[in-house]
C-alpha cells in the first residue's frame, strides 16, 4: 500500500484487530518502517506538531481600541478645538495667561488612556495552544528498519512502531500492538483521574467513548507502569491532542454582556449628541439669520459633544471589575479577563464537573456488606472517624466481628499510607486503597500495627486480566511455634487453626467471589451455598446501581509461602469476606450551594467523563437531578444531530462518559438555547469548551495549564460553592455598574441641555468649557460613581432569577430614570442660569460678568454630590440607611467638593480652567439650587412608595 493510499484521521482504530490495522497501515511490528516509506509520509501528512493559526497582532489589538465611536467622536473634538485655538493663536484672540491648545491636549490624554485601558485588558495572548504543545514528548523510542532508535517526537509518521514504558509521555495516538501490565494516565485528556489498565488484544466496538477504548494510547498522556509496543495511526492535529488544538483555535471569542451594552450605550449617546448639536447649530443659524456667530455654534456644540461621552467610565469600569476581582480572590476565585467579573452575573445554567469540583476527590467508603448484613459507614474523606449503622442504628464492632474481620484485609491487602500532614489527613497512594485504610481505621484497625503482626512475605499484584491482587503475610504468633488462640489478635482468630501464613485477596466482585469455596461467618467458617453466592451477587449489582465502586474481599490459610507465578492455582479455594462499596463523596457544602443555585434561578448540570450510575447517584444526592430523570451518555449523545441535541439539552441535567466534542456540542446547544453558560473543567480535554462557554472555569488545584490558559476564572479550591459565591459577586458588580451608569449619565443629560439652552435663550457665549466638561466628567462624576461601585449588596440579589444577559444597558427603567434625571436636572441648572446671567450683569455688579458661568459650573458639580448621596438605594430613602455602610461614597462627596471649591477660590486653578471668584451669597445660592436635585430624588423615592411601585 503506498503512502498516497493511507487511511486518513480514521477514528476506528480501536474497532481493529491488531494485524488489520497494521495491513491498513502497510507497517510490520517488527521491523517498522523503511526510511522511504518515512519519508513519503512526512510529506503526506507532515511534522508530528501542533499547528497554530495566525492572531491579532498587538498593534491591531491597540488600532481596534480607537474604533470605540464614543472615542471617535472625542477625536474629532479635539481636532476641531485644536483647528479653533489655532485660529485663534493666529489673529491674536487669545486672553491674557490663557494656555492655548489645553482643550485638545486633556481630550487626546482621555482618549489615550481609555485606548490603554481596553488594549491592556485585550492583549493578554491566548498561551492555550502553547501549554498544549508541552504535553508532547520531545524524544521516543521507535522501530525503524528492524532496528531499535530514538528519534524526535515530531520525526513520527502513521504506521511508525512506537515502544513505551513506565514514565514516558506518549508522543503520538497509536494502536496497541502488544502489553505487559500496561496503566497510562488519561486524565489530562479524558478528565478522569485513576489510571487506565490497557489491553491489545480488545477490539472494540465502534462507538467507544474516548474513556473507554483500552486498546489505544493517545498523545499528551503518561504510561505509569507497564510497557508497551505500538502502531502510531494519529499524528499532529489528527491526534485526539491535535483535534483539541483545532477546536481551541475554531472557538470565536464572543463580546462579553457588559461590552455589547457599552457599545449599544455609545452608539445612543453620539447619535442623541449629534442630533442635539445639529438641533443647536441650525436653531442658532435661524435665530442669527446667517452664520455670524457660527464660531460660537462651533463652540457650543463642541461643548455639547465633550458633555454626552462620560470619558470616566471605562476607568471607573475598570476599577469596579477590579474591586470585584479582589473580593472574589478572597473567596477562592481568580479572576482571567476582567469582563469575567460582571458577566458572572448573567450565567443561567453552570455545566459542572463530577470529580474535585461537586466532589471531594477522594475515595469514601459508604458501605459494606459482611454475614448477609449491610452496614453503612459515616464519616468525611481520609480522616479514620465514623461509626457503622445497621437499619440506621449505630452497632458496636463486638456485635458484629465480622467487620473487623473485613477490615484487617483492607489494611493488610494495601499498598497506600494513610498519615496526618498539618492537621490534615492525606493519602500517598491509591484513593481507592486510601478509602480501605480508612475504612480500616474507623474499626480500630491500623495498618502500621498489623504490618508488624501479619508482616508481607509475598505478593500477587494487580493486573487489568485477573482484576485482583493477592497478599501473603506471616502470622506471627503461629510461626513462633505459640498456640493457635494465644498471640493471634482475636479479629482473624478465626481464621486459622495452626496455618503459618494467610492469603488476602482483594478485587472485582464477580471474579474474587467464583473463586470462594467458604464463607466467613461471625468468627467461623462455613461452606458457601449458592443461595449465599446470589445473595452476596444481588447486593454487589445493588451497590454499584448506586453508583459506587464495589470491590470484593477473601482470604485462605496457608501452610507454605506460593511460589511466584502460581496465583491462578494459589487463589482458588478462598473464604469469602465481604463487599466494600465506596464512592468520591460530594462535597458537604455543595449541597447547599445547589439550593442557592436553584432559589437564584441557575440550573446546576452535570458533564462528566464517569460512568452513568456513579453520575446519577451523586446528581440526584446533590440535589442537581431528581430520582428517575434521564442521564444522557457519550454514546447516546454521539448519535444525536444538533437539532436533537438542541431539543434535549434544557431536559437533561447529567451527562456521563462524554468526550471533548460531546462537552463542546452541550455548551453549544445551551447557547443556541439562549442559555447563558458557565462550564467548569481541569483536562486538556475541557479548554475547547472552557473557551466557548461564556465563563470558562478552570480548577486550580487539579487543572492542566491549557484549561486554565483557556479560561476566563479559576477555582483555586476547585470547589462547586465557590462558583456560586462567584456569582453572587458579578451580580452585585452588574448591579453597583448600572447604578453608577444612572448617576453618570443623568448628569451627563443635564449637561448637555443646559449647554444647548444657553444659545437658544439667548445668554452670551457658552456656559462650560471642554476642560471644565471634562473635569466634570472625570473627577466630580468619578469618584462618586467609584466610591458606589463598591455598595453593599442588597439582600435578595440571590433571590431572584438571572437578568437577561442580552438585556439593554437602558431596561428596567434605567433609560427612563437618566432622562428624567437629566432634565430635572438641566431645568434646576437652567434657572439658576438664567438668575446668574440676569445677577452678574446687573447695573452696579461689582464682580466679573463671566461669574455666571462659574456658578454654572458650581451648581451642577454639587448638585451631582446630592445625587451621590440619594442614589445608594432604588427604594429607601437616605435617612433610612447607615450613611456609614459605605463610607467611601461620604468620602468621595467631601473630597470632591473641596477639589471643586479649589477650582473658584486657589488662583492658579481658577485661571488654568477659567473660572472666576464667587462671593459667599453666589456660592450659598449655588448650594441651594443643588440642593433641589437630592430634595427631587429623595420625592421620586416617597412617590413610588406611595403608589406601591419599586424604583429601578
Amino acid at each position: 500500500m503506498s503512502a498516497n493510499s493511507l487511511p486518513e484521521g480514521a477514528a476506528v482504530w480501536h474497532s481493529l484487530e491488531v494485524d488489520k490495522a497494521l495491513d491498513l497501515l502497510d507497517s510490520n511490528a517488527d521491523s517498522g518502517l523503511t526510511p522511504q516509506e518515512i519519508q513519503q509520509r512526512l510529506q503526506k501528512y507532515g511534522p508530528n506538531e501542533l499547528e497554530e493559526t495566525a492572531g491579532r497582532s498587538a498593534w491591531e489589538i491597540l488600532l481596534d481600541q480607537f474604533k470605540n465611536i464614543m472615542l471617535l467622536m472625542l477625536i474629532g473634538v479635539a481636532l476641531i478645538s485644536g483647528f479653533l485655538d489655532l485660529m485663534a493663536l493666529r489673529e491674536g484672540r487669545l486672553k491674557s495667561g490663557e494656555v492655548p491648545f489645553k482643550d485638545t491636549i486633556a481630550i487626546l490624554a482621555i482618549v489615550i488612556l481609555n485606548g490603554i485601558l481596553g488594549y491592556v485588558q485585550e492583549s493578554r495572548a491566548e498561551k492555550a495552544l502553547a501549554a498544549l504543545k508541552k504535553m508532547t514528548s520531545p524524544l521516543v523510542r521507535v522501530l525503524r528498519d528492524a532496528r531499535l532508535v530514538e528519534i524526535a517526537a515530531k520525526e513520527l509518521v502513521p504506521g511508525d512502531v512506537m515502544l513505551l514504558e513506565a514514565g514516558m509521555q506518549i508522543a503520538a495516538d497509536g494502536r496497541l500492538i502488544e502489553q505487559s501490565n500496561l496503566q497510562v494516565r488519561e486524565s489530562a485528556l479524558t478528565g478522569e483521574a485513576e489510571a487506565v489498565n490497557k489491553q491489545a488484544s480488545l477490539k472494540l466496538p465502534e462507538e467507544t467513548s474516548l474513556g473507554d477504548r483500552l486498546n489505544v494510547v493517545f498523545q499528551g498522556t503518561e504510561v505509569v507502569q507497564g510497557r508497551a509496543k505500538v502502531l502510531v495511526t494519529n499524528t499532529g492535529m489528527t491526534t485526539e491532542l491535535g483535534k483539541i488544538a483545532a477546536m481551541l483555535q475554531a472557538v470565536e471569542s464572543e463580546p462579553t454582556p457588559l461590552q455589547q451594552r457599552m457599545t449599544q450605550l455609545g452608539n445612543v449617546l453620539v447619535t442623541g449628541s449629534l442630533i442635539l448639536v445639529a438641533i443647536v447649530v441650525v436653531g442658532g443659524v435661524i435665530k442669527d439669520g446667517g452664520f455670524k456667530n457660527i464660531q460660537e455654534l462651533l463652540e457650543v456644540s463642541l461643548s455639547m459633544a465633550v458633555a454626552v461621552v462620560p470619558e470616566g467610565l471605562p476607568a471607573v469600569i475598570t476599577v469596579t471589575l477590579a474591586l470585584g476581582t479582589q473580593r472574589m480572590v478572597r473567596q477562592n476565585a481568580l479572576i482571567r479577563k476582567l469582563p469575567a467579573v460582571e458577566t458572572l452575573g448573567s450565567v443561567t445554567t453552570i455545566c459542572s464537573d463530577k470529580t474535585g469540583t461537586l466532589t471531594q476527590n477522594k475515595m469514601v467508603v459508604q458501605s459494606i456488606s459482611t454475614n448477609n448484613k449491610t452496614f453503612r459507614v459515616t464519616g468525611e474523606g481520609y480522616s479514620p472517624t465514623g461509626d457503622f449503622q445497621l437499619n440506621g442504628q449505630k452497632i458496636s464492632l463486638e456485635e458484629s466481628p465480622e467487620i473487623s474481620a473485613l477490615s484487617v484485609a483492607c489494611a493488610v491487602c494495601n499498598d497506600s499510607v494513610l498519615q496526618k500532614e498539618q492537621g490534615e489527613w492525606a493519602i500517598l497512594g491509591d484513593p481507592t486503597e486510601g478509602a480501605l485504610l480508612t475504612l480500616a481505621g474507623k474499626a480500630g484497625i491500623e495498618k502500621d500495627q498489623w504490618n508488624s503482626k501479619l508482616p508481607r512475605v509475598a505478593e500477587f499484584p494487580f493486573s487489568s486480566e485477573r482484576k485482583r491482587m493477592s497478599v501473603i503475610s506471616q502470622v506471627e504468633g503461629v510461626a513462633t511455634g505459640e498456640a493457635s488462640s494465644r498471640g493471634v489478635d482475636p479479629a482473624i482468630a478465626g481464621f486459622l487453626q495452626s496455618e503459618p501464613y494467610l492469603m488476602f485477596t482483594k478485587g472485582s466482585p464477580e471474579l474474587t467471589l467464583a473463586r470462594c469455596t467458604q464463607i466467613h461467618l461471625g468468627n467461623d467458617t462455613g461452606r458457601l451455598t449458592e443461595e449465599q453466592r446470589q445473595k452476596i451477587l444481588a447486593e454487589n449489582d445493588l451497590m454499584a446501581s448506586k453508583g459506587l465502586r464495589v470491590l470484593g474481599f477473601a482470604y485462605k490459610p496457608l501452610v507454605e509461602i506460593p511460589p511466584e507465578g502460581s496465583d491462578e492455582t494459589s487463589e482458588q479455594d478462598l473464604v469469602w469476606l465481604g463487599l466494600v462499596g465506596m464512592l468520591d463523596a460530594p462535597r458537604p457544602e455543595v449541597r447547599a450551594a445547589v439550593q442557592e443555585c436553584r432559589e437564584a434561578g441557575i440550573r446546576p448540570v452535570m458533564i462528566t467523563g464517569d460512568h452513568q450510575l456513579t453520575a446519577r447517584a451523586i446528581a440526584t444526592d446533590l440535589g442537581i437531578a431528581q430520582e428517575g430523570d434521564r442521564v444522557l451518555t457519550g454514546q447516546e449523545l454521539q448519535r444525536m444531530t444538533d437539532q436533537e441535541l438542541e431539543q434535549n439539552v434544557d431536559l437533561v441535567s447529567i451527562y456521563a462518559r462524554v468526550s471533548p466534542e460531546h462537552k463542546l456540542r452541550i455548551v453549544q446547544a445551551l447557547q443556541r438555547r439562549g442559555r447563558f453558560v458557565a462550564m467548569t473543567g481541569d483536562g486538556v480535554n475541557d479548554a475547547p469548551a472552557l473557551k466557548q462557554a461564556d465563563i470558562g472555569i478552570a480548577m486550580g488545584i487539579t487543572g492542566t495549564d491549557v484549561s486554565k490558559e483557556a479560561s476566563d476564572m479559576v477555582l483555586l479550591d476547585d470547589n462547586f460553592a465557590t462558583i456560586v459565591s462567584a456569582t453572587k459577586e458579578g451580580r452585585v458588580v452588574y448591579t453597583n455598574i448600572r447604578r453608577f451608569i444612572k448617576y453618570i449619565l443623568g448628569s451627563n443629560i443635564g449637561e448637555v441641555l443646559t449647554i444647548a439652552a444657553a444659545p437658544l435663550i439667548g445668554l452670551g457665549g457658552v456656559p462650560l468649557t471642554p476642560l471644565q466638561i471634562l473635569w466634570m466628567n472625570l473627577v466630580t462624576d468619578g469618584l462618586p460613581a467609584l466610591a458606589l461601585a463598591v455598595e453593599p449588596p442588597e439582600p435578595d440579589v440571590m433571590q431572584r432569577p438571572p437578568f437577561s444577559p442580552r438585556e439593554s444597558i437602558f431596561a428596567r427603567g434605567l433609560g427612563s430614570y437618566m432622562i428624567r434625571i437629566g432634565i430635572i436636572f438641566a431645568i434646576i441648572t437652567i434657572a439658576l442660569m438664567w438668575w446668574a446671567y440676569q445677577h452678574t450683569h446687573a447695573a452696579g455688579y461689582q464682580g466679573n460678568p463671566e461669574a455666571w458661568k462659574t456658578m454654572v459650573f458650581t451648581t451642577l458639580c454639587i448638585a451631582q454630590m446630592g445625587h451621590a448621596i440619594a442614589i445608594r438605594s432604588n427604594n429607601r430613602l437616605t435617612i433610612e440607611m447607615n450613611p456609614f455602610s459605605n463610607i467611601f461614597v461620604l468620602a468621595a462627596v467631601v473630597v470632591t467638593t473641596i477639589l471643586q471649591l479649589m477650582l473658584v477660590y486657589v488662583p492658579p486653578l481658577r485661571d488654568f480652567f477659567g473660572t472666576h471668584y464667587l462671593n459667599m451669597q453666589e456660592l450659598g445660592v449655588c448650594i441651594g439650587f443643588s440642593a433641589l436635585m437630592f430634595v427631587w430624588i429623595e420625592a421620586e423615592k416617597i412617590f413610588l412608595r406611595i403608589m406601591g411601585k419599586k424604583a429601578v
